[in-house]
């Protein structure tokens, strides 16, 4: 009896490959069920309520990401006591000595994971070599925990480039005098690994949260009912995502040949709505699990599809992404104010990267050729010199930006792309004569061309190379085909009704949509959960196949 109640229960509490928790599955609603449940016997405590919720955030990330959870408590352990000896030191020095081992450490685990299996791929492409890839993490853990992963590969633990990026806001907001160490570890590690936003954000600073774990539990009525809007409304999104997404955007991407032009321009428009409610949808639904723990988080999606220029859009899209790089990286590097020797130096790293990942030495030369070109036009011409120093910090941020979802080309691309959209914009935007237009149509104008820039750069960030990019293009360019425009319309007409809808939903002003919200939150509770119960079954209409794992979970 007790042998199979085991086996019965072993799927639902042991960690199972390729079976990450997500928020739609009914499984992590069982799971929240019960921790709410524990929870409400907890949550006037606050050190209990603290200890209680780190170690169901363990077994959250347990379960998504196996024996990864290893590196996360290291991660914990290690700049927990990095803030405390920068908070204790005495001196300047010492506190930029412990910092640095701090920020070299957490960089070199992120940089790690995310690139030395391309690294050695990179070097035996260029020297003609033949080193094969040794994952020592994945030694360590088939030796000493059972596991049986190969160990000529590198996977990537879920959520690692977030809990990074958390882990070194805490440090250096430490060394800037932002916030003062926690109380403990338990604490620290609660901060860190939070399990509504541990895998795929939104990333939470040091500064915005801290403080929240040591305030009493607060929730009021109107509260509740906005953590259950975002709650459906996260949801919902998810749903839509994947619908149009299965029937419709995969296949375009995974079989450009087989569509013509006007397909794959409806698809690469699809992508840009498809991406946005998966991962708004996933930050939606972290904030109103977390708002029913008694936590805030930021929002992390203001409508980024309204934005009339890519600078307003990179203030809408993954606002807690744009601001760290912008708060820990962008102004420390002089933000638009000057060049430091900082910029220069992620410059010539971001150049290596890109010689390694081509594995050619003309660009390398190219590249060369570029840095010797500036440096002349910088030494002769004082003005010029000046528009470098104050675009290149932009630059670097979005190519880094770009890095930091993935080892490829195509995201380094993407990176720049947009970095180079937000340069171009800076020098339109002097000159511009609709920068005080208050015409709707000039409006409306804005925000198409600035979603047409945006969609078409996803295409480098969708793709899977760079010859899948060639043959979108190409499809674009010499097979439009718009005579099957309405045939095409046609024949996905529910799937292009349902993107037609969310685009609709997301262009509706924000006002309406506060309205609504608030309405909603003070509806008695036989009312919501009435409006609960009409909002999930007309979702799952939707449901085509299995849920799919949220887009950022592999960043």
């Amino acid at each position: 009896m007790l042998n199979d109640l085991l086996t019965y229960l072993t799927p639902y509490l042991c960690y199972v490959k390729g079976q990450p928790v997500i928020f739609t599955q009914l499984y992590f609603w069982g799971f929240f069920a019960v921790v709410l449940g524990i929870y409400s016997l907890l949550y006037k405590q606050n050190k209990a309520r603290t200890v209680y919720l780190l170690l169901v955030s363990f077994f959250f990330y347990y379960k998504t990401s196996g024996v990864f959870l290893i590196l996360l408590i290291f991660t914990i352990v290690s700049d927990y006591n990095w803030g405390r000896l920068i908070y204790e030191s005495k001196t300047i020095g010492k506190k930029k000595m412990y910092l640095t081992f701090s920020l070299l450490l957490n960089l070199s685990l992120l940089c790690y994971f995310k690139y030395a299996y391309f690294f050695v791929e990179s070097v035996n492409q260029m020297g003609n070599t033949h080193l094969e890839f040794f994952n020592h993490f994945t030694s360590f853990s088939n030796t000493f925990l059972g596991t049986a992963d190969p160990i000529d590969k590198l996977i990537l633990p879920v959520g690692i480039s977030f809990f990074t990026f958390q882990s070194i806001s805490y440090t250096i907001d430490i060394y800037r005098e932002k916030v003062k160490p926690v109380n403990s570890i338990f604490d620290y590690g609660f901060f860190v690994c939070f399990f509504p936003h541990l895998v795929a954000g939104p990333i939470v600073k040091a500064h915005e949260f801290l403080y929240q774990i040591y305030q009493p539990y607060n929730l009021s009525k109107k509260e509740f009912g906005l953590a259950v809007f975002w709650i459906i409304n996260g949801f919902s999104k998810k749903i839509m995502a994947d619908y149009i997404a299965v029937n419709y955007i995969d296949r375009v991407f995974d079989n450009p040949t087989l569509y013509s032009g006007v397909e794959t321009i409806f698809g690469i428009f699809g992508y840009s709505l498809q991406i946005y409610a998966d991962f708004s949808g996933y930050t939606d639904i972290a904030i109103g699990i977390a708002l029913l723990l008694g936590y805030r988080l930021k929002t992390n999606f203001k409508s980024p599809y309204k934005a009339q220029d890519v600078s307003e859009f990179w203030k809408r899209w993954h606002i807690s992404l744009s601001s760290w790089l912008k708060e820990y990286l962008y102004i420390p590097l002089g933000g638009n104010k000057k060049g430091t020797i900082g910029s220069y130096i992620c410059i010539a790293i971001i150049s290596g990267v890109l010689v390694m990942l081509t594995g050619e030495m003309w660009l390398f030369l190219a590249l060369l050729f570029v840095a010797i070109l500036f440096v002349l036009l910088a030494y002769f011409f004082p003005k010029i010199k000046q528009s470098i120093n104050t675009n290149v910090n932009l630059l670097v941020t979005m190519l880094l930006g770009g890095l930091w979802h993935g080892s490829s080309w195509l995201f380094i691309i993407w990176g720049g792309l947009n970095g180079l959209g937000l340069v171009v914009h800076k020098l339109w935007h002097k000159i511009s004569p609709f920068k005080n237009s208050t015409s709707f149509a000039t409006k409306a104008f804005c925000v198409f061309i600035t979603l047409s820039f945006i969609s078409f750069t996803r295409i480098f960030f969708r793709s899977d190379s760079l010859d899948t990019v060639s043959l979108i293009f190409d499809r674009i360019k010499n097979h439009l085909g718009l005579e099957l425009t309405f045939s095409v319309i046609k024949g996905y007409a529910v799937v292009f009704a349902v993107i037609l809808t969310g685009y609709l939903i997301h262009w509706i002003p924000e006002s309406f949509k506060q309205n609504y919200r608030e309405r909603f939150a003070t509806l008695p509770k036989p009312a919501m959960a009435a409006v609960v119960i009409v909002a999930v079954f007309c979702v799952y209409q939707l449901i085509s196949g299995e849920m799919q794992p949220f887009i950022y979970f592999q960043f």
